[in-house]
């Protein structure tokens, strides 16, 4: 059996993630052994009678910053050999499904989560391996988009999913985003499922369902590589033809 990835997040809100990690596919993940985790506080690192974590920042200015002592001696015991030290934060990469699967084959991830006005810069420099944003906008803390990146991981483990084709065929793994998806009933306040979906032909659904995804590429998000396929529905399935 593949050895578990071991997560652990450093935070002075443990209850804030500890709940989030105990429920659905994170919980059974965690039960069947594909993942281990740890929800380090970071007010155990402290050592005056507040527990104290941030302070005024030099310089002035408005708010608090967090003090690297903390973030230091906390990943310092738990630390081990190639571990990836991920801090969250608005200058870091913007986080996508590659920079996931790229997470997903590691054996130890430790996230920083900041809060307040944000962290000494001496964490970044001398903590850091990763610089994490899930997107353009300001949150509470860390907590949230670690929360984010995690799960977003965590379900790319052999075996946590169950049917091993699943994270294969979703939103973004070719540069698409997902075709869209029914169930029953056929038929629901005049809505229908479209036929083909119901016709038992394998390969006209998956022609449909490759159209469709390139079709709502190209509409909502063409940003995204896949948009381009939008001129050939059919994709890489014409590479190597001899016209």
């Amino acid at each position: 059996m593949e050895a578990p990835l071991q997560v652990d997040i450093l935070t002075i809100f443990p209850r804030m993630i500890e709940g989030f990690l105990s429920e659905s596919m994170l919980k059974r993940a965690a039960r069947a052994g594909a993942v281990s985790f740890r929800v380090i506080n970071l007010r155990d690192f402290t050592y005056d009678r507040h527990r104290t974590t941030d302070d005024r920042p030099y310089g002035g200015g408005p708010g608090m910053v967090m003090m690297p002592g903390p973030f230091f001696e906390a990943v310092e015991s738990v630390r081990t050999p190639g571990a990836r030290v991920i801090l969250m934060t608005p200058r870091g990469r913007r986080f996508d499904q590659a920079m996931a699967r790229e997470l997903a084959a590691e054996r130890h991830l430790i996230f920083l989560c900041g809060h307040y006005e944000g962290v000494d810069e001496r964490v970044r420099i001398g903590l850091a391996t990763d610089e994490l944003s899930i997107g353009d906008y300001v949150l509470t803390n860390g907590v949230l988009p670690a929360a984010v990146v995690i799960d977003s991981i965590v379900r790319l483990r052999p075996g946590v999913l169950g049917n091993a084709e699943g994270p294969e065929d979703e939103s973004f793994n070719e540069g698409l985003l997902e075709y869209p998806q029914y169930t029953r009933p056929a038929e629901y306040r005049g809505m229908r499922v479209p036929e083909v979906l119901l016709s038992g032909d394998h390969e006209a659904i998956r022609r449909w369902r490759r159209e469709q995804a390139v079709e709502q590429t190209a509409r909502r998000r063409p940003d995204l590589p896949g948009a381009r396929t939008a001129s050939d529905p059919a994709g890489d399935e014409t590479k190597g033809r001899t016209p």
